[in-house]
């Protein structure tokens, strides 16, 4: 295991994509998001996507340079297509679009569909948090990206099918919830794969249905699956989520015929004013009062005190900002080669690693 500081990891990611075709702007925006899904704790959908990124590159799954276009537009409600374009961008350029929307009408629909992977969904509720509106979020995947098996089945049907949903908070100390609806996110196997260690129990099933602890089962052939989070209730989400951002952005829902080797993510995105629902005051003390109330819970082990979504977050990036990010070899070694493969000095490269713990 290695740290590196978070700037210097950023530098890295940036020149990467800038030589792999990206603009310097767009290295930049991807390289910032991705170091900082790391920062947050959330190591899934960090730099250990990065080759998979760059092979998608490669085979035209994602077309650098693109941005959110625009297919309808309402008062309240937006269809956005992303072209295919690195959904670190295209995320960010489709929530501005239904922010001024909210800004102007209390509240804004966004469809996005056929953005390249969006990253960390927490990244876009936590944009809409930072500007002062509520908001929830529903993603599914077409093409390559089922990895993920109906509750009750033996094969991957869905994908991961994050849902993510924000308050914000006058502090800043937003309160953010961002998960998967499988029982892991398809990330974690791969940090699994890295590190060599095997996954929790009930999470993934091999390819004759059977439960397995082998994180490399996901990426045999025939391949393995991931379960549902919470079971039935995981699933039920998921399924919603390729509903609603699925069919209702018009990008479609995950079935074997449609874009085969090619992932691509589709998002529902409603933002709210919470001044709808009182004034700005009211809607603050109500949570405040009701946080306290939660919070207050006798911890059931000593030291480890009730938490709220978006906490944790925290914790790990004042953390990893003092002490730097933590990545395992493989990781790591993967963006130096990666590195070399596009002309960069892999010895300069890793001397940007200090020994970690």
């Amino acid at each position: 295991m290695i740290r590196i500081q978070a700037d210097a990891l950023r530098r890295v990611i940036a020149d990467i994509f800038h030589r792999a075709g990206s603009n310097e702007s767009e290295a930049a925006a991807v390289a910032r998001r991705l170091v900082d899904a790391n920062l947050v704790g959330h190591d899934s959908h960090g730099v250990v996507r990065i080759p998979t990124y760059l092979e998608m590159v490669r085979s035209g799954g994602v077309q650098p340079n693109q941005h959110a276009k625009i297919v309808l537009d309402t008062a309240v409600f937006v269809v956005v297509d992303g072209q295919s374009g690195f959904g670190q961008v295209i995320g960010e350029e489709a929530m501005k679009m239904g922010i001024e929307k909210a800004q102007r009408s209390g509240v804004g629909v966004v469809a996005l569909r056929h953005s390249s992977h969006l990253g960390r969904i927490g990244d876009w509720t936590e944009q809409c948090a930072e500007a002062g509106f509520a908001s929830v979020h529903f993603v599914n995947v077409v093409g390559a990206g089922a990895i993920v098996a109906p509750f009750g089945g033996a094969d991957a049907r869905i994908s991961t099918n994050p849902f993510s949903a924000g308050l914000p908070r006058p502090d800043g100390k937003h309160i953010i919830l961002d998960m998967a609806t499988s029982k892991l996110a398809e990330g974690k196997v791969k940090v699994a794969l890295n590190k060599g260690v095997e996954l929790p129990e009930g999470a993934l099933i091999d390819a004759k249905g059977k439960p397995t602890r082998d994180p490399a089962e996901l990426y045999a052939t025939p391949r393995g699956a991931l379960t549902s989070m919470g079971e039935h209730k995981g699933y039920g989400i998921a399924v919603f989520c390729e509903f609603l951002a699925g069919i209702l952005s018009g990008g479609g829902t995950n079935r074997t015929e449609r874009r085969e080797g090619i992932v691509l993510n589709n998002m529902l995105s409603i933002i709210l004013n919470p001044a709808m629902a009182g004034d700005r005051t009211y809607v603050a003390e109500e949570a405040d009062a009701f946080i306290k109330w939660l919070l207050d819970s006798p911890p059931q082990e000593p030291g480890k005190p009730v938490l709220l979504p978006g906490d944790p977050e925290r914790q790990n990036r004042a953390e990893r900002l003092r002490d730097g990010i933590p990545l395992d070899d493989t990781t790591w070694n993967n963006i130096v080669v990666a590195a070399e493969s596009l002309g960069m000095d892999g010895k300069a490269t890793r001397a940007q690693a200090k020994p970690g713990n």
